[in-house]
């Protein structure tokens, strides 16, 4: 039952790999729990008092609200599915409650931060140097996900038209405007990588060492290495200048509903956690200009 519900999910809801992956995971990892088979048989085992066991058990092996809420959504995802192809008449999830998750504001870096980051570094000679700094670009200027990123080829960026293509979450497009700053930087890129690695070998953007595909833990590699001389903040990934990205557009006055779709939120509540930080820059607005303030 697992492998065909991962492929409904895959071919009718058109979910991404990475959640494909992750709903598979998840549910692997409850079955294991249950000591039961993905089957039939072992499905029709499980009950509400099981699904909270395995909750309970997950909370006491440190793992946080948020990743449990994730796992028993997967839960709930494969129960609505079994019930719809009639494989079972009851859903255990019905009595199951959620821990409540504690809002966590999003990291991000600070103006003066960022201009460290893309200004005043030195990153490594050569084309590995230029490609490290391509990474954290793209990642602040366009706002994208890591496995957006890994994903991009160069037939994605148009730069007569300052645009980039990106395939985000459930294979749905977007075009987000290329910063003119970075076109230089990104010919020179791909000029030298064009010069090391023939065009066939690849059609993606950023290449590994071995002139293939970017994998996201080079991405993750390259971003911490960099935002560790820039910032004291405790976490230091890809995810944090996407934040940034986000943040800095709302501080700078961008409609919210923008830059949803520049980020490829599917839903508007999604994008309104960075609103937290025009909180800050209202209260500096009223310093400088109410009268007794």
């Amino acid at each position: 039952m697992l492998t065909q519900f991962l492929k409904y999910i895959q071919i009718e809801r058109n979910y991404s790999v990475q959640t494909i992956r992750a709903y598979g995971d998840d549910l692997r990892q409850f079955f294991v729990f249950c000591n039961i088979e993905p089957d039939v048989d072992g499905i029709k085992q499980v009950n509400h008092r099981l699904v909270r066991a395995w909750l309970a058990h997950l909370l006491n092996t440190n793992y946080s609200a948020r990743s449990v809420n994730r796992k028993l959504s997967s839960l709930r995802s494969f129960y609505k599915y079994l019930l719809k192809q009639g494989e079972v008449t009851k859903n255990p999830m019905q009595k199951v409650v959620a821990p409540k998750a504690s809002s966590k504001m999003p990291y991000f870096l600070s103006r003066n931060e960022v201009d460290k980051l893309l200004y005043h570094l030195d990153y490594s000679e050569g084309f590995f140097g230029l490609r490290d700094l391509l990474v954290i670009e793209l990642f602040y200027f366009v706002g994208l996900r890591v496995s957006e990123l890994a994903n991009l080829k160069e037939s994605d960026i148009s730069i007569s038209n300052n645009s980039v293509k990106i395939l985000g979450k459930g294979s749905k497009e977007r075009i987000v405007p290329l910063y003119p700053d970075i076109v230089p930087l990104l010919e020179n890129y791909v000029q030298q990588k064009h010069e090391l690695y023939p065009l066939n070998q690849t059609p993606y953007l950023i290449v590994s060492s071995t002139g293939k595909k970017a994998y996201p833990q080079l991405l993750y590699r390259i971003v911490k290495k960099y935002l560790s001389l820039v910032t004291p903040l405790e976490k230091k990934s890809p995810h944090v200048l996407r934040h940034t990205f986000a943040t800095h557009l709302l501080n700078q006055g961008g409609d919210i509903n923008a830059i949803k779709e520049l980020l490829g939120h599917a839903s508007l509540s999604t994008t309104q956690i960075y609103t937290h930080t025009s909180v800050e820059k209202l209260k500096n607005v009223y310093k400088q200009a109410h009268p007794r303030a």
